[in-house]
């Protein structure tokens, strides 16, 4: 019998976030950190506009692209927030961020084309490139720089082949963001070798000092950007599984037309949901972010109390504690953690090799969940000590 499996899919290692998860799934008295999910409810103002659609039966597909005032609404917002003005017909609504991000690679890349992906990153970055044919250049983003992107170190991978930089800012799984100043200084290196560029914002709105600055905005960046955003992170609409593109409509017709062929077009009572929640869910974007930063705030005093080193993460809703000192590589300190006292992290190698020595921490939990689980950690390091 011949050997029906495309050998790509084969050499892809499965997601170290899953494989955790999934195992914590089966375990009694388990407390998660693992999964990068809001622990809220989905506003319910927001819920309530989905089921209403239901309720007078808007339940019939959507145009390809999305609802047309869905897509206004998408617009009006990032240039409320971020100062960039797009047209509807350069958003497309997608099935959350991830499926943006896929297509934004497989409606760009041909066989041999680099993509640069940052590391530590998340976990689809990589994968999606290789499955589109990309040879993927990694740059390993280092804690003394606090796990920004150094112009020096994307001048120095650029070649004829490089097509596609893929930024991810506020970053998973470090919470590391860059600002206006930062992007200031790879700009010029991103226009002068006349790349595109892949930016997953999709923590924009949980930047805790200042507020978030896009690529896009910078002088000759709209037309070579696409902007991956989505409704999970920030309104707390995982399970609905909406997201968008936003950038030149050559490209996102190309896309489209993907998404048309794979997808026919999102759950439309979630897009009904999300036009209620970029019209009126700023006051519950304040209401999470204030609970995220208390919980950041806490975990961090934590850690220093432990003597765990832990870079201060100025984003998103994850720490990235460097457990080096423990003489055990990442995979086996979170799988000893697990079985000894019940409590998921994620190994700092799930998002990339240069990721040992680090482990991925969420917030996105309540606190009393987040007090239990430093108890059980500082058992398990005391056991560890002994």
């Amino acid at each position: 019998m011949r050997d029906f499996l495309n050998k790509t899919v084969v050499s892809l290692k499965p997601s170290g976030i899953r494989r955790f998860f999934d195992i914590a799934a089966r375990l009694e008295d388990c407390i998660s950190l693992g999964v990068g999910e809001p622990d809220f409810e989905t506003p319910w103002h927001i819920s309530e506009q989905g089921i209403y659609s239901i309720e007078r039966g808007e339940t019939f597909y959507t145009s390809n692209q999305g609802l047309p005032e869905l897509r206004e609404e998408v617009c009006a917002w990032n240039k409320r927030k971020y100062g960039i003005d797009y047209q509807r017909d350069c958003c497309l609504i997608t099935v959350g961020g991830s499926e943006a991000i896929d297509l934004a690679l497989r409606a760009t890349v041909e066989p041999g084309d680099e993509v640069i992906v940052l590391e530590p990153s998340y976990v689809c970055y990589t994968p999606d490139a290789l499955l589109s044919g990309a040879k993927v250049i990694r740059i390993e983003l280092k804690e003394e720089h606090q796990f920004k992107l150094q112009p020096e170190q994307l001048e120095a991978v650029i070649t004829p082949k490089t097509k596609i930089l893929v930024l991810n800012y506020p970053n998973n799984p470090t919470g590391a963001i860059m600002d206006k100043e930062d992007y200031g200084k790879i700009v010029p290196i991103i226009l002068k070798h006349d790349l595109l560029v892949i930016f997953d914002e999709i923590y924009s709105e949980l930047t805790y000092d200042g507020t978030h600055c896009s690529i896009a905005s910078f002088e000759g960046m709209k037309d070579r950007t696409i902007l991956i955003n989505g409704f999970s992170k920030t309104f707390s609409m995982t399970g609905w599984r909406i997201g968008y593109a936003l950038g030149p409509k050559e490209i996102l017709a190309q896309m489209r037309k993907i998404h048309q062929f794979t997808i026919m077009c999102v759950s439309t009572s979630a897009q009904y949901a999300s036009i209620e929640a970029l019209k009126n869910g700023d006051e519950d974007i304040l209401t999470m972010k204030k609970q995220y930063d208390a919980r950041r705030k806490y975990l961090l005093k934590e850690f220093k109390k432990m003597g765990i080193p832990c870079f201060e993460p100025k984003g998103a809703f994850y720490l990235f504690p460097c457990i080096k000192e423990f003489g055990m590589d990442s995979e086996s300190f979170c799988t000893r953690l697990l079985e000894e006292q019940r409590l998921v992290l994620v190994p700092g190698t799930a998002f990339g090799d240069c990721g040992e020595g680090y482990v991925r921490v969420s917030y996105a939990n309540s606190m009393d969940n987040l007090e239990q689980a430093i108890k059980r950690l500082k058992k398990f390091i005391e056991g560890l000590n002994r």
